[in-house]
């Protein structure tokens, strides 16, 4: 392909582990003793393009399943004291292409999936629960990776957990610190604020 870049051409996806602050994260930060309890996958670094399994309707932490996570006017949006890291992993333009077939997936069907609650509890007991059409945040990006071909561990999506990521050495970190600090986030705020 001339002037481009071919479909073994290398590109980024981000992997975004966060902590909202919330009572629900914190009883499960107390049991875990790992800093972050929510994992999301983007395809952009400005994390515009971002996918997870969580809250629904933000107010509501019993009602999930997968959703398009937008941090200006989602979840996130009421949680601004919120902390997280950014990792950036390399990947072939064709692992994102496989990566949104899967998706696609996800996006047609999203009214069948649920969240996974057994299943974060089958993780601290180290035993996978896996049901058809549930998943919890970790597992559901962990499985989008391993069904494009991209293998991190050598162990179940279900027994995935948030901090598996953090210690990932194929994992580059870009960012640690309060989400809404994040460059991009912080510059997209601005120019709302701007055109207000």
């Amino acid at each position: 392909m001339k002037g481009g870049i071919g479909l073994e051409g290398k590109k980024h996806v981000y992997i975004m582990l966060s902590d909202t602050g919330t009572l629900f994260t914190t009883v499960i930060k107390k049991y875990t003793k790992a800093p972050y309890n929510h994992a999301s996958l983007a395809f952009d670094p400005e994390l515009t393009e971002m996918y997870s399994f969580g809250r629904k309707n933000p107010r509501n932490p019993l009602y999930g399943g997968f959703v398009k996570e937008d941090i200006l006017k989602g979840t996130y949006s009421r949680y601004k004291k919120t902390t997280c890291v950014v990792y950036r992993l390399e990947v072939t333009e064709r692992d994102v292409v496989k990566m949104k077939r899967v998706l696609n997936v996800f996006i047609k069907n999203n009214g069948k999936y649920l969240y996974n609650l057994l299943g974060v509890i089958g993780v601290s007991i180290n035993e996978p629960v896996e049901f058809s059409n549930s998943y919890f945040c970790s597992q559901f990006v962990a499985d989008v990776l391993r069904r494009s071909g991209i293998v991190l561990w050598d162990k179940l999506p279900a027994l995935v957990t948030p901090d598996d990521f953090r210690k990932n050495e194929r994992l580059e970190l870009i960012y640690e610190g309060k989400l809404f600090d994040f460059g991009p986030i912080k510059r997209k705020l601005e120019n709302l604020e701007g055109e207000i």
